[in-house]
Parts: C-alpha cells; structure tokens; sequence
C-alpha cells in the first residue's frame, strides 16, 4: 500500500465538507485532525483510490477499524456498515428532534450507529455546544 498523495487528501477533505463521513463531526471543531480512512479496509482488497477513501474523525476511524459489517440490533442479522460513497446518508439516518442523535433508520443505519458509537457521549455533548453557536448540522448538510 502506497502513501496516500497529499493531492487526494485535499480531494477527500473537500468533499466531505471537513466532515467525518460517519458522525458528521467538524474537523475545525476537533482538538485532533482527522484521518483519511479506507470504506472497503486493505486487509480486504480495499484500494487507495479515492472513490475507497473518507474523511474520519479519531473516534469513527478506531472504532471501525477494519470493520465492514455489524450486527443490526434490532434484527441481529449481519449487515453492511453505511458506504459513503455507495450509500445516501438520508436512507440510513436522520436526527432526534434536538439534532444531538443520530437515528437508524434502516439496519445498515442501526449497525453503523451501534458499531461506532455515533452517538458516543462526547460528540453528543459537542453537537449540544455547537447547536448554541449555529454551528450544527455542518452547514453543507442543513441544504440537504
């Protein structure tokens, strides 16, 4: 595996919206930078192509590791976790009436939620922070 180029790095960044592609934290909100991420891992064929990348916050990244699929828990059936790039964001999720939690609405949303814990207590707490200052939903996602 190659070094990701820093050209589609920036790419990547871009178009996620200095997003985290999973829980949609900002990275200029983050005391950490985010990392770009292989959807498909290595360790499974995956490829340093760009349409294989996203934009992951320290959290979403560790916690999916080298994960693809995740138990639904409503269902316990294996399914796959949310792509991307393969996936529209509003078939699998949408927001408690607060904007602070994400909810899965399909079983792919469900697994996704529970295998990375999108509703983990300090992006829940810094949504409530950001929703005070107009800075949540990320701007790019409030047109969609």
């Amino acid at each position: 595996m190659a070094k990701i180029s820093d050209s589609i790095r920036k790419k990547v960044r871009g178009r996620a919206y200095g997003c985290c592609e999973y829980c949609l934290s900002q990275e200029s909100f983050s005391p950490t930078t985010f990392s770009i991420e292989h959807i498909v891992p290595s360790s499974k064929g995956g490829h340093d192509i760009l349409r294989n990348l996203a934009l992951a916050c320290q959290g979403c990244n560790s916690r999916k590791y080298d994960k693809t699929h995740h138990p639904d828990p409503l269902t316990q059936s294996e399914v796959a976790l949310y792509h991307p790039r393969n996936d529209l964001w509003s078939d699998h999720f949408t927001w408690n009436k607060e904007t602070l939690k994400l909810i899965g609405i399909s079983a792919k949303g469900r697994a996704t939620i529970a295998c990375l814990n999108l509703n983990r207590k300090e992006v829940v707490n810094l949504r409530a922070l950001l929703i005070v200052f107009g800075e949540h939903p990320p701007i790019f996602f409030r047109n969609k």
